[in-house]
């Protein structure tokens, strides 16, 4: 024990005098390391931060302890009086409403209704009760109530986003119409506490009293309204018995019930899903980085050369060198690793709130350890990783060898000893990876990858070298000489070069971008340029059925109308296949929206023009017998179904089952009347219902179009397709924007690998440049020499990224997201051009000290 003791003090000492030198050597390595691992911890907090806010504002994010939503219908008064007998409860009733400013003159119910343009608006209606948890917050201050009750001349008050300033072009104290009833818009609603029930709205906030929205006309059989009851438990109240008896007094409501656990969905899986993309972004700047880890102890070693070799000539075994290196190594990732974690848990702190105002929820501000130490597990591994192999070779090579300068990586074989230790590291990695995934089959593809694009790029740079080999052969027989040429060649093949580096680091970070490149350029491509080719101009809802024949009148009178494409719709969900009730985890994930509410469904007789039948076949005409669906054939085989399976719906609180007798191909990118699932007829014939409509107009016929249709039809809602657009591409620049900008870092990270790299090679990139100097080489000719050399290696790392990036790209867009596909040509091209140029630079830069040595001082170097 005591001499253990003893060994370990020695080794200590050791290791803290040679790092007394300085940290010259580890420099990358600990900025690979602390950009890496900063990133990771970074996300890892943001996300956790962001998470922490949602449970913690869980009730008021929701609106009680439990939201029962309904669509179509309100709660019945059997169903009232059960839950208000047991909790305290508020109704909430959300429409999309079209909202009109009223001009000078028009300002009273009984004037002649002009028909100034009408923007669409989310409408919500509250009751006394509101809100259960949290508060309203206005500008000017004020209550709620009082300010959305009903005024004297009998207009309503009404608070709204900022954004229906913009839109309608009002300020508080203005008057608007929505549908039959004038409001005056009394103050601006700053905070909405029960935010959290939607991510995405296509018009502002529009908040009003129960008795306002029943004055507006519009709530009409069949109208799509969503229905909310918020409960509010009693003290004591047990959440999960509550929801068993309320679920068991009313099996067939048709609820769609979400408690705290769930407050905001929709916000969760869209944190999660960004969290995951940009944590395997960051985890790839990592392992990239790991390179550079390699490059800075292989280059460290090379520098101790001497050192080691004068050890063991004195007697030090292979494992106390092991030790004295590998502790210094330690010190050096553990500061690395500290840097990343400090600045990783900082980073959300300082900069949450300047993001708060742009995020859902307010997220936690603090310290998240689970997210910290997933982060240095992970520096860890990846230090070991990547440290162990030159460690390994230091230690089972010759005093001999070490004296000579005559080490070979392509030499050294590692024990068994090391293999496992580098597979251990190796499965750390892959296993926190999958392990901390939302959606383990990303973490597998990513790991896939992993194992494809890292051996592909190191091969490409091995290929490199032999080509350069053979060329630099061909060129000795060939009668004009090519020095220069010959010079770059050789720098490339040449033991030791750090081709292969150069390759792989900048590879892998360059195929990321051509991937984002390809993924977000075709996503831009078809929202800015193919959908609106062929997207009709407007969706028109809530038409009643007594309105069809008016509706497409008035459309037809308008110049510049085209096609009008019409069906009926109502709301079902699915609650059960094959008599067994849904259970998420046997539906794949990308099918999950699908069972997780309501859907739009329709019944037709006759089969839709454009249909493609995939599997069965369409039912009979004028077919009369038991329910029929026809169902998209995507969402079949995530749903694990196909012909003669029975799906049953809940639609309206009536069940209803229906035999699947055809799946369909759907293209959801032409936006037209699409449904996930259409029924034969006769069995929803008298269910009330509305129909939705697409209408083609030239861009001049628009606005005459909104306006003939609002003017007509208080009811009917419209919903601009350029708008949805509009606000899809700003969307995808944000994500975009992250994207990249979280790739950037990948990028940097090569850049540090290649510094790291030229610094490992930077004694013999010295001793080179003095031997051709003395030999009557100019400091142009070895200039031009190393802009061929990286040149070379920077032309193959960004060809082979162009290749792989692209078929990733093309992957993502045909097998994930299911969308088209087209070669971006220009884009890929500059792409490879510019990194090329920038690696042909960057390396130059990093050499051009090796020129400016002084053969003298060099040649009287006796360790030259």
């Amino acid at each position: 024990m005591i001499q253990k003791r003893a060994l370990i003090r020695t080794i200590l000492a050791f290791a803290f005098r040679d790092l007394r030198g300085g940290f010259q050597g580890f420099r990358v390595m600990a900025l690979c390391l602390a950009l890496g691992v900063g990133s990771i911890a970074a996300i890892g907090s943001f996300t956790a931060a962001v998470r922490d806010g949602i449970a913690r504002d869980a009730r008021i994010l929701l609106g009680g302890d439990l939201d029962l939503r309904l669509i179509h219908r309100v709660a019945s008064k059997e169903q009232k009086t059960w839950l208000s007998s047991r909790a305290n409860i508020s109704a909430a009733t959300r429409m999309r409403v079209m909202a009109e400013r009223i001009t000078t003159g028009d300002a009273t119910l009984n004037t002649e209704r002009k028909l100034p343009e009408r923007k669409l608006v989310e409408l919500k209606a509250v009751d006394a009760a509101y809100p259960l948890f949290g508060n309203v917050r206005l500008a000017p201050a004020g209550d709620l109530h009082r300010a959305i009750a009903q005024n004297p001349d009998g207009s309503f008050g009404a608070v709204a986003v900022s954004e229906l300033t913009a839109r309608l072009g009002i300020k508080p104290g203005d008057r608007f119409r929505i549908g039959k009833a004038i409001f005056v818009l009394k103050a601006q609603l700053l905070l909405e506490p029960d935010r959290g029930s939607g991510l995405f709205r296509f018009g502002p906030r529009v908040m009003v009293s129960q008795a306002a929205m029943a004055a507006t006309g519009l709530v009409q059989p069949g109208s799509l309204i969503r229905y909310h009851t918020r409960v509010k438990y009693t003290p004591g109240t047990d959440g999960q018995a509550f929801e068993s008896a309320l679920l068991k007094a009313f099996p067939d409501a048709g609820w769609r019930l979400r408690n705290t656990t769930n407050a905001a969905p929709r916000i969760q899986r869209f944190l999660d899903r960004a969290a995951l993309f940009f944590t395997l972004i960051s985890l790839t700047a990592l392992l990239v980085g790991g390179i550079g880890v390699a490059c800075a102890v292989t280059g460290y070693l090379g520098g101790k050369r001497h050192t080691i070799a004068t050890f063991k000539c004195l007697g030090a075994t292979g494992d106390f060198i092991f030790a004295v290196f590998a502790t210094e190594i330690a010190i050096v990732a553990l500061a690395g690793i500290l840097i990343g974690l400090v600045a990783g848990a900082m980073l959300p702190i300082l900069t949450l709130p300047y993001l708060a105002g742009l995020l859902p929820v307010t997220p936690v501000s603090g310290i998240f350890p689970p997210a910290l130490i997933t982060a240095a597990i992970y520096g860890v591994a990846v230090t070991i990783l990547f440290s162990l192999w030159p460690l390994a070779r230091a230690r089972t090579t010759s005093a001999a060898s070490l004296l000579r300068g005559l080490v070979s990586d392509d030499r050294f074989r590692p024990d068994p000893k090391t293999l496992i230790w580098l597979f251990g590291a190796a499965m750390v990695i892959a296993g926190l990876a999958y392990t901390t995934a939302i959606r383990p089959r990303f973490a597998v593809w990513f790991i896939l990858g992993t194992l494809i694009v890292f051996p592909l790029f190191h091969g490409m740079g091995l290929l490199l070298q032999s080509g350069a080999r053979l060329a630099a052969r061909r060129l000795a027989r060939c009668t004009r000489p090519w020095p220069r040429l010959n010079l770059a060649l050789a720098n490339v093949h040449r033991p030791g070069a750090p081709t292969p580096t150069i390759v792989l680091a900048f590879g892998v970070g360059l195929t990321l971008f051509v991937t984002l490149i390809m993924v977000e350029g075709n996503l831009r491509n078809q929202i800015n340029h193919r959908l609106p080719t062929k997207a009709p101009a407007y969706f028109f809802i809530d038409i009643q059925p007594g309105q069809v024949a008016a509706f497409e009148k008035t459309v037809r009178a308008i110049e510049g109308t085209g096609a009008i494409q019409r069906m009926p719709t109502l709301r079902g969900r699915i609650i059960a296949i094959n008599d067994a009730p849904i259970t998420l985890s046997k539906v794949r994930p990308g099918t999950r929206w699908v069972v997780r509410g309501d859907r739009g469904l329709t019944y037709t007789d006759a089969m839709p023009e454009g249909t493609e039948i995939v599997t069965g076949k369409w039912w009979p005409k004028n077919y009369k017998g038991p329910a029929l669906m026809s169902i998209a054939h995507q969402s079949a085989r995530g749903l694990g179904i196909g012909i003669g399976d029975t799906v049953t719906l809940n639609i309206l609180g009536r069940k209803v089952t229906a035999r699947i007798q055809n799946t369909r191909r759907v293209d959801w990118a032409r936006l037209g009347l699409n449904f996930t699932m259409i029924l034969s007829p006769g069995i929803l014939d008298g269910a009330p219902h509305t129909h939705v409509a697409i209408v083609n107009a030239t861009p001049k016929s628009e606005t005459a179009l909104v306006r003939a249709i609002s003017g007509q039809f208080d009811n009917i809602t419209a919903i601009g397709v350029r708008e949805a657009l509009q606000m899809a591409a700003g969307m995808l620049d944000h994500l975009a924007g992250a994207a990249r900008a979280t790739n950037v870092l990948t990028l940097m990270v090569g850049m540090l690998v290649l510094a790291g790299a030229i610094g490992a090679g930077r004694r013999e990139r010295v001793r080179d440049a003095v031997i051709l100097k003395v030999a009557g080489a100019k400091r142009r000719d070895l200039g031009i020499a190393y802009i061929i050399e990286y040149g070379i290696a920077g032309g193959a790392a960004a060809l082979l990224a162009a290749i792989l990036g692209t078929g990733g790209g093309y992957f993502i867009l045909t097998r994930i997201m299911d969308q088209g596909w087209i070669f971006l040509g220009p884009e890929i091209a500059l792409t490879v051009i510019g990194a090329a140029c920038a690696i042909t630079i960057l390396g130059f830069i990093g050499t051009w000290r090796a020129l400016a040595q002084k053969p003298a001082v060099i040649l009287r170097d006796d360790r030259f």
